[in-house]
């Protein structure tokens, strides 16, 4: 389980069959392990080897299917959250890893200093994303500004600009977006 809150950012290096490998800093290694779940753009994921600066993990068609991973370049920055452990605060919403669309970003405007991001989805997801509620996309926690059938919009904050891979997002860009868990569970109770 994860917050949304991005505290690493890493470097794509390199793919040999379904293992992608990672550049991040030396601080980031030592806090991971072999067998360990991240969060890699907001996708749950499994490491699969470690280096003192690198770390590589398996992925499977489907979820290259599901994700932007399946799109990523040499080069390309990616947001890093570990899990939760019982100590830590949670800041954001319960996150879990587990992509369910992708987005596309169809605009974002300054305003203030703040950018305001419009993103398009699937209509089967936008019935989980009200106002005023949660949404992960690249695995960072976002409170939704407002929606309409097919897109949302979210508020960027300055120190969300600068600390995780959204300072390279651009109009036509996609993203991995997560809805609220707690949605999903209301929709399937009531049917």
């Amino acid at each position: 389980m994860f917050s949304g809150i991005i505290k690493n950012l890493g470097q794509f290096k390199d793919k040999k069959d379904s293992i992608f490998t990672f550049n991040v800093s030396g601080e980031f290694c030592k806090k991971i392990n072999k067998s360990m779940s991240i969060a890699v753009n907001g996708v749950c994921l499994t490491v699969f080897k470690k280096t003192n600066d690198s770390f590589s993990i398996e992925i499977i068609p489907e979820t290259l299917d599901k994700t932007t991973l399946g799109n990523i370049k040499f080069g390309d920055m990616i947001n890093l959250e570990l899990p939760l452990t019982p100590q830590d605060f949670l800041s954001g919403h319960i996150i879990q890893g587990h992509v369910d669309t992708v987005g596309l970003v169809e605009k974002i405007k300054a305003k203030g200093n703040s950018k305001i991001l419009t993103v398009k989805v699937n209509t089967n997801y936008s019935q989980f994303i009200v106002e005023k509620g949660s949404i992960a996309i690249n695995g960072v926690s976002f409170t939704v500004i407002s929606c309409r059938q097919t897109q949302f919009t979210i508020g960027i904050i300055p120190y969300t600009l600068i600390n995780t891979n959204f300072k390279n997002l651009k109009a036509g860009d996609l993203v991995n977006i997560e809805v609220d868990i707690i949605a999903k569970y209301l929709k399937r109770l009531l049917k």
